[in-house]
């Protein structure tokens, strides 16, 4: 029988910071690989009209977030970048230009966004003013999510979980006590929320986040980079090899489901009930009939992290400044693919 372990949240811990070294690496290694080994000869008239593009062809996007009225992309280098109708894009940078891992909308129709140096940056809904919140923790933070009551919510290594309920002025932490990384964190009700990390593990609670049980483990240790839950028992997880694996036992049993493509999967969106991954090469695959079929085949060597289901389109961003609009009903796609 499955040994469960249970974390409660209480006051801050000082944890040391073992794992800084492979996070960082974790995370620079997709943008790493896809850097240029040698350009062509710059065109210089090219290269002053794409400077004045919203989108360039040196952003790496990481992650998107909406309210009821504006869709927010943000990236490396403190890129920014804010719609209404997803075709008409604001650039905006950030002072310090801290690399942006993760967004979130907040039930006030705020945002939070996460940087690689541990902090929260927080804007007001039109997504243009932002102001920035040290964490203080030694430990490197990952992902972050608004809960519906409003709280705050990072994690991170050493399996870490930090929450605050007054906008960032403090912070509550808690912690397995175990050497993983929390990859992705989800909160699907009030009280119900569920977080994937390193070496395999499920965590789920039903008490909003005082505490946390470890209910299940992935096959072979596997590292969650992706993951989508419809609730705490129910959910696909993806990553480097390109598996994908389905629970609906809250992670007591894992099933590795069908697709086309061995493309590493980095992010997964629902639109309207179709469910689609994204991968490696500009990969999309859609579920069909129990299987993960190719909507977008591989053309490009740039990955696509960030997704968002928007105006009843798939927007999808990634790697050197890619970006595509998706109609789920017909799949058809409209690619903006900078030069």
């Amino acid at each position: 029988m499955l040994s469960k372990k249970v974390i409660h949240i209480g006051t801050p811990l000082n944890l040391n910071s073992r794992y800084k070294t492979r996070v960082f690496a974790v995370f620079f290694i997709i943008g790493a690989i896809f850097l240029p080994g040698c350009e062509a000869p710059l065109v210089m008239d090219k290269v002053s009209s794409q400077l004045k593009q919203p989108m360039q062809r040196t952003d790496f996007y990481q992650a998107f977030a909406s309210n009821e009225e504006i869709a927010v992309l943000v990236g490396t280098n403190g890129v920014v970048l804010t719609s209404s109708d997803t075709t008409t894009w604001n650039r905006k940078i950030l002072n310090e230009k801290p690399s942006l891992l993760a967004i979130d909308t907040c039930p006030d129709e705020t945002f939070i966004a996460l940087s690689f140096d541990n902090h929260i940056w927080v804007s007001s809904p039109n997504g243009d003013d932002w102001s920035s919140i040290q964490i203080d923790t030694q430990e490197q933070l990952m992902t972050v999510d608004c809960a519906p009551n409003g709280e705050w919510w990072v994690a991170g290594g050493f399996s870490t979980f930090l929450r605050s309920n007054d906008k960032g002025l403090t912070w509550q932490s808690s912690s397995l006590e175990e050497d993983a990384i929390i990859t992705n964190l989800f909160f699907l009700s009030a009280h119900e929320a569920v977080a994937t990390a390193e070496f395999g593990m499920l965590l789920v609670t039903n008490d909003g986040g005082r505490s946390w049980t470890i209910s299940g483990f992935m096959p072979d240790e596997f590292y969650p980079h992706a993951a989508h839950f419809t609730s705490t028992s129910q959910g696909w997880v993806g990553g480097l090899n390109g598996f994908i694996y389905y629970t609906n036992d809250s992670g007591s049993t894992w099933q590795q489901q069908n697709a086309d493509s061995a493309a590493p999967i980095y992010q997964f969106e629902n639109v309207n009930g179709d469910l689609f991954a994204l991968g490696d090469n500009a990969t999309v695959l859609k579920f069909t009939d129990n299987h993960w079929k190719t909507i977008q085949s591989a053309t490009a060597p740039v990955y696509l992290r960030a997704s968002l289901s928007f105006n009843n389109n798939l927007l999808v961003a990634g790697g050197r400044g890619m970006f595509m609009k998706i109609d789920p009903s017909i799949t058809a796609l409209l690619v903006n693919e900078t030069e």
